[in-house]
């Protein structure tokens, strides 16, 4: 770490990336497999629109995967502890078996669970709590890779000095089309890198209602220019880049996991042009990896 800067191999990195959990047709959550059974196809094509570094939600342990990402330049932050369901020994045994691959830029902890208290409606001071203990043995284990946690929104000055072992701040955020004061508001909030962990809209129009890929890629397209523009590599930037949430559709999270519906809610504000969150129509890619705008927004953006 240095500053509000994420380092890798002594260079600050600006987090050109993506939120990927590759679940396919008919299939639910945890992917497992499906990282395998999608590897090749969309590293190819996130590898060809500049991306540098995917964020995971399940900790993916196939060294095979890895291995294709550190070829293809692309980074992981890697989760390694989101359902409060499981024993907090289990980040370390996730962490003790990848420290040393190449691929790892970093550990995460949690997604938004000050919204869903850790999967499993915790309170908020239990869910700090065990990822407290946690962070502080992944520190005893490893203290070549920074430790994130993911939050909704922006967190209080109050929750990052109480989480001290937790190096950068992921924030998930959907307020339309611009991020607003969220930039500015961080600079005086903390002094420690932060990165977008989650933003973008979906394809889904509910106001027409139907499918509208035009104004998820113009969505795309302003809000990561907006997080460039505020980036640590700009003199008084504050961001670290950003995970575009997300690479491909996920069919499984609002109904028959083998057909492709609408619907479904999420917390926190929401997305562009609608304010409505329609959960299976994310991806920058569709479920058969066809690209859609948004792909070419970012690519647009990022590739060399």
């Amino acid at each position: 770490m240095d500053g509000r800067a994420i380092k890798a191999g002594g260079k600050a990195v600006q987090l050109k990336g993506v939120c990927w959990n590759p679940v396919g047709k008919g299939h639910d959550h945890p992917p497992r497999g499906d990282y395998a059974a999608f590897a090749d196809k969309d590293i190819a094509l996130m590898k060809a629109a500049g991306i540098n570094v995917v964020r995971t939600y399940d900790t993916i342990r196939d060294t095979a995967v890895l291995d294709k990402l550190h070829a293809a330049g692309i980074r992981v932050i890697m989760s390694v502890y989101a359902y409060g369901g499981d024993p907090a020994s289990r980040a370390s045994e996730h962490v003790t078996a990848l420290k040393d691959h190449p691929s790892i830029l970093m550990w995460s902890l949690g997604n938004e669970w000050n919204y869903n208290g850790l999967y499993t409606n915790m309170s908020f001071n239990d869910s700090m709590a065990r990822l407290n203990q946690i962070a502080a043995a992944i520190k005893a284990l490893d203290s070549k890779h920074p430790i994130a946690t993911v939050y909704g929104e922006l967190p209080s000055k109050a929750t990052i000095e109480a989480m001290p072992d937790i190096d950068v701040w992921g924030l998930n955020m959907y307020r339309g089309i611009t991020f607003g004061d969220a930039f500015t508001r961080w600079k005086d909030l903390s002094p420690k890198p932060m990165f977008v962990a989650e933003y973008g809209a979906d394809a889904f129009n509910a106001k027409i209602p139907g499918y509208d890929p035009e104004s998820q890629g113009k969505a795309t397209h302003e809000l990561t220019q907006e997080i460039l523009a505020h980036s640590t590599a700009n003199k008084g930037g504050v961001c670290s880049g950003g995970t575009i949430f997300e690479w491909s559709d996920e069919w499984w999270k609002s109904g028959n996991p083998s057909q492709h519906d609408n619907g479904g809610t999420a917390p926190g504000g929401g997305p562009y042009p609608d304010s409505t969150f329609n959960e299976e129509w994310w991806g920058l890619v569709d479920v058969d990896r066809n690209t859609r705008p948004a792909y070419e927004a970012l690519k647009s953006l990022y590739a060399p």
